[in-house]
């Protein structure tokens, strides 16, 4: 396993590659933010010439909303994309000209209701005060995943990143939940969330269940994304030992794919 920078021999590396996954949140678009119409078409072209497979937090509204809604590629193209919602505990292909799902890991509703509780256990125990102002629900249940948001569903990013500057308490808030709900993954989210799905799904699992479905060894996937550190919502992938892509935003995600673009 290597993690590269985007701009370090990037093109032998990915001559290898018959699988590219990409996170969505902060790789191809900022948090939840809507794609850029210079990102779409460079995707577009991208999903003509190779097998994509897109990962994020957000649940498979969330990626119409933000991500498919603003492609505008052929159903060729969009037969070489990959849908991985909510942390890879669901997996959507494009066939028959709609998007079909082909497995989702749901929490059942007992499931649901000890994390909500976990949730009011600890903000009692560790006195949580909440934002002033919030921008929609902050606990959303997505069905394979609840999704604390610090801010809201809809916060501006601006405000996003002002409290993941100022008042990010999610360790905190995190570490505590731990206690109450060791059964879960617990992981932090973008610059407010924090997700929480049954054991064992994470974007790790993600790209096992990628690895069946196409039927590649690990050295023929590659990862991008910009949270691969410790404690990052990408770190998870780096268990699996696949070759991955560090970058630092949507602006050098169109970088690397103009790069990939060339490759012959």
């Amino acid at each position: 396993m290597t993690i590269y920078s985007y701009k370090k021999n990037i093109a032998k590396v990915l001559l290898t590659k018959k699988v590219i996954i990409f996170d969505l949140d902060g790789t191809l678009a900022e948090s939840k933010s809507i794609l850029d119409k210079e990102m779409a078409g460079l995707l577009c072209v991208l999903f003509e010439k190779r097998n994509v497979a897109v990962i994020g937090g957000g649940d498979y509204k969330q990626f119409k909303k933000q991500f498919l809604d603003h492609l505008r590629c052929s159903n060729v193209g969009y037969r070489n994309l990959f849908l991985m919602p909510t942390s890879g505990a669901r997996f959507f292909k494009f066939q028959k000209n709609k998007w079909e799902k082909v497995y989702e890991c749901n929490l059942t509703q007992k499931e649901k209701l000890k994390i909500l509780s976990a949730f009011k256990k600890v903000f009692r125990d560790i006195n949580y005060q909440e934002p002033v102002k919030k921008y929609g629900t902050v606990i959303e249940d997505r069905g394979s995943q609840i999704t604390f948001s610090a801010l809201g569903q809809k916060a501006p990013l601006i405000e996003k990143e002002n409290w993941n500057k100022k008042n990010d308490v999610r360790k905190k808030i995190k570490s505590a939940l731990e206690t109450y709900v060791p059964e879960f993954e617990i992981r932090l989210g973008g610059l407010t969330s924090i997700d929480i799905t049954k054991k064992g799904i994470d974007k790790a699992y993600g790209i096992e269940k990628l690895l069946k479905f196409f039927n590649v060894s690990i050295r023929e996937i590659v990862y991008v994304g910009d949270a691969l550190y410790k404690g990052g919502n990408d770190f998870a992938v780096l268990r699996t030992g696949v070759d991955s892509i560090k970058i630092f935003g949507p602006n050098e995600t169109k970088d690397l794919v103009r790069q990939i673009l060339l490759i012959k």
